[in-house]
């Protein structure tokens, strides 16, 4: 049986912090799956996800981040991030050099393959940006990202983990 978003909801504001089946963890992956197929499936016709198109993007505005830092603006360790550049570096995305400072580091740069599909991926993100904000609400989306983006920075970490 599918549950509906006011059944949840209800569930969910009825009970208490302390019930192990209410978690603050579980109810962002969760979301952040559903989030994840939505966008996906929107960009799906230029044949990258929306993980994929974030590296890049991260990149793209980084200019040739290193690894480490490329890693910490995304909030990935540094093998999973591994991970994610194997296809976009065998379809000629991105590449990856030696650091010209620092010869034990690599550096991750945009190619102009990768700049061509980034254009491409945003025309159908702006869509899926849209979708999300007409269906939850331009206020609401713009008070999530502000609160996602507390939970994810570096002061939130240290807070909840020196607690």
């Amino acid at each position: 049986m599918v549950r509906k978003r006011s059944d949840w909801r209800r569930t969910l504001t009825r009970q208490s912090i302390k019930d192990p089946l209410v978690c603050n963890g579980a109810a962002l992956r969760k979301a952040s799956r559903r989030v994840t197929q939505l966008y996906d499936n929107l960009l799906a016709p230029c044949g990258l996800t929306i993980s994929q198109r974030s590296v890049l993007v991260h990149v793209q505005r980084a200019g040739t981040p290193t690894m480490s830092e490329l890693a910490h603006a995304m909030v990935l360790d540094r093998s999973a991030l591994a991970h994610n550049l194997k296809p976009l570096e065998r379809d000629g995305y991105l590449v990856q050099t030696r650091d010209e400072k620092d010869g034990r580091s690599r550096r991750v740069a945009l190619t102009p393959s990768g700049s061509a599909k980034l254009e491409e991926a945003n025309l159908l993100w702006r869509t899926a940006q849209a979708r999300f904000e007409k269906t939850y609400g331009a206020d609401r989306a713009q008070a999530l990202r502000l609160a996602l983006a507390d939970i994810f920075s570096d002061e939130f970490a240290e807070a909840f983990l020196r607690d």
